[in-house]
């Protein structure tokens, strides 16, 4: 079989439960519920971790965060950890990226390696292909060089800020957030983003290209703030319109940027939650219309039949449940439940709903076990990627035993910016905790086997939940139910101490410095030693 094209689709702070194929009735998702009607769905797919940086880093490795290390805004993936990116470009692959996450396509963290292209829609000097615009072709060329050099001079200093705790304080200043919200492209540009991208497909069809495609794209759409088109709110939450009230709460939402990932001192107003729920949906709406063009360019490709499309989330978001907004401190399904579709016609031939947890790192084993033979490597072992492909689970045959595991490192930006603000709420919601969890079918029999899971904070269990008969989280069953909480919680070390011993086998990235007074604050609450 020759190699397949690969496409790669990560929607940022995509939750599984907003889509119209997860049972979301409020839904205005037709274009990605017919992928997932037509291709493989994972009913429980589990992040990696909670957040973008360590997801991503998980999903470029195929590690849990542990051991890529990965875990804060200013580490960097260790060179001795094979990219995705690196092993398909050896393979033969040309490597193309379109993305929107200034944290993958910005910082200095060794996400754009083994991308031959990488065009970066966010950040105050995008780099977009010279012909998304309609400008004379030498004209575009001078702008591009233009550009190019802006960009040489303006990274190091956008990842300077990137990594910088003042400036990420400064950031979080309500009259600071609409500013740099659009100079800076937070969201990138995702529907150009998308468009650029399907014009770039049409054009490799015409040249004729030999090698083999990896493509990864990123979009930022369902991140705040919150600024969908008039007609997307208009199907959605058409009540804005004539309420005042509401429109001030959104506003607002979009312009205090602390709240986008600080816990709630207090609940949630209903209207607020309402207003929050709604236009997070409008942004889904939208996303889902403009992917309709790109899905559709996939379908009329000569090489559909051999394409391998992958469709993920690298987290959720909170709105509100569990007292928290964003994906920063939790380990909840909101944030760890994400979408998960896969298309390969020429291998999946008939349409699947997968109940077997999985974990979303392994689209690594699963694109480089379709790449097929793999290039050398001393930290890539081929026996361990063509196990772990999802194809596996989709044949029945899981290599991790329904198991999914999870690992929430709080993001120590936000930490520092909740200990200026609110110092009250880093221990009410314990936001120095490492948070581990298990998904896992448990049940008597196969029969009556059902999902559920275990959260343990720092070394101690902390809550169980049956996933089918509470799928909100909200009733913890860990003194009720020992015959489940032992064997889970077993199978949760075991995967700690794999892991540990994962990390031990690689150089760690850059690390954070923190202050003398945060550091006795981690050590006192035991996050560091």
């Amino acid at each position: 079989m020759n190699q397949p094209d690969i496409i790669f689709i990560v929607l940022d702070t995509q939750r599984a439960d907003r889509l119209g194929c997860h049972g979301h009735k409020k839904a205005i998702t037709p274009h990605l519920d017919q992928f997932a009607n037509e291709g493989v769905l994972f009913e429980q797919a589990i992040s990696p971790a909670q957040w973008t940086i360590p997801s991503h880093a998980s999903m470029f490795t195929g590690l849990y965060p542990t051991a890529h290390q990965v875990t804060q805004s200013s580490q960097s993936l260790s060179p001795e950890r094979p990219h995705l990116a690196e092993i398909l470009r050896n393979a033969g692959y040309q490597t193309v990226a379109f993305c929107n996450n200034p944290l993958v396509g910005i910082l200095n963290n060794g996400f754009k390696r083994g991308f031959q292209t990488f065009y970066n829609y966010g950040g105050a000097i995008p780099s977009m292909p010279s012909d998304s615009t309609t400008l004379p072709r030498p004209l575009r060329r001078l702008i591009e060089a233009y550009t190019q050099f802006l960009r040489r001079i303006s990274y190091p200093i956008q990842n300077f800020f990137g990594q910088s705790d003042l400036a990420f304080r400064l950031s979080l200043n309500a009259w600071f957030t609409p500013i740099w919200s659009r100079v800076a492209n937070f969201k990138g540009q995702n529907e150009r983003s998308v468009r650029d991208l399907s014009y770039f497909l049409q054009k490799r069809e015409e040249m004729e290209e030999e090698r083999p495609l990896f493509l990864f794209l990123n979009l930022m759409e369902t991140h705040l703030p919150f600024t969908p088109p008039a007609e997307f709110i208009d199907k959605v939450a058409p009540y804005l319109r004539g309420n005042r009230e509401a429109r001030t709460i959104m506003r607002r939402w979009n312009r205090e940027s602390y709240r986008w990932a600080a816990p709630l001192a207090e609940p949630l107003g209903e209207l607020e939650a309402q207003v929050l729920s709604d236009l997070y949906d409008a942004e889904v709406a939208y996303q889902d219309a403009y992917l309709g063009q790109l899905l559709e360019t996939l379908r009329q490709r000569d090489n559909a039949e051999n394409t391998l499309t992958i469709i993920v989330a690298d987290h959720g978001d909170g709105l509100g449940e569990h007292g928290c907004m964003g994906h920063a401190f939790v380990a909840y399904q909101e944030l760890l439940r994400v979408p998960l579709l896969m298309q390969w016609p020429r291998r999946f031939k008939t349409p699947k709903r997968i109940q077997t947890p999985v974990s979303t790192r392994r689209v690594f084993h699963t694109m480089l076990d379709a790449a097929g033979r793999l290039p050398q490597s001393a930290n890539l072992d081929p026996v361990r990627v063509h196990s772990l492909t999802l194809a596996n689970t989709v044949l029945g045959r899981d290599p991790e035993q329904g198991v999914a595991y999870s690992e929430v490192y709080p993001p120590l930006t936000f930490v520092k910016a909740i200990e200026k603000r609110q110092p009250e709420l880093l221990e009410a919601y314990r936001c120095l905790s490492v948070r581990r969890a298990v998904v896992q079918q448990m049940g008597e029999t196969e029969a009556d086997s059902a999902p559920h899971k275990l959260i343990q904070v720092d070394d101690n269990l902390d809550e169980l939940f049956d996933l089918a008969d509470d799928p909100l989280e909200s009733v913890n069953v860990l003194a009720e139910r020992p015959s489940i909480a032992t064997p889970m919680h077993k199978e949760l070390k075991r995967w700690e101490t794999a892991v540990s011993h994962q990390k031990n086998q690689v150089n760690a990235g850059t690390q954070i410095e923190l202050d003398d007074t945060m550091t006795r604050r981690l050590r006192a609450l035991g996050y560091m030693e």
